[in-house]
């Protein structure tokens, strides 16, 4: 997995830092950007990423769904893991795990907040290795 590339979006300026930090240390290569505009804008930019993080609820409550179907438009291929705080928040769950989730839900994988390093190394080295 090293050299490959992870775009990680989140409006909570700490979850960016420690989670990139340790995918730096793990090898990765990591592009942030805070909050749903930065991410667009580095989507849109072309800047080539392998794998995307995106947060749910940023600047909207439906933010990390509009960047994740932006991946799907712009950057056909490329895995999105969704991170979320939502079922905490709301009680409702929702999951990517069968093929009728992932008709509404753009990503490949949802992962609760607070979302353990572990958890999400674990996932993209799952999708990553597809």
């Amino acid at each position: 997995m090293t050299g490959k590339t992870v775009l990680l979006v989140d409006d909570d300026g700490d979850f960016l830092e420690a989670m990139a930090a340790r995918l730096r240390a793990d090898g990765f290569r990591v592009i942030t950007a805070e909050g749903q505009v930065r991410g667009h804008e580095v989507i849109e930019s072309g800047e080539p990423f392998d794998l995307a993080v995106l947060d749910l609820m940023m600047e909207y409550t439906d933010s990390g769904f509009v960047l994740g179907r932006e991946v799907r438009r712009r950057r056909p291929g490329v895995p999105v893991i969704l991170v979320t705080g939502v079922a905490a928040e709301t009680g409702i769950e929702f999951d990517a795990a069968t093929v009728e989730e992932r008709r509404w839900v753009p990503a490949e994988a949802v992962l609760p907040k607070p979302v353990r390093y572990e958890q999400l190394r674990a996932e993209v080295e799952r999708l990553l290795s597809r």
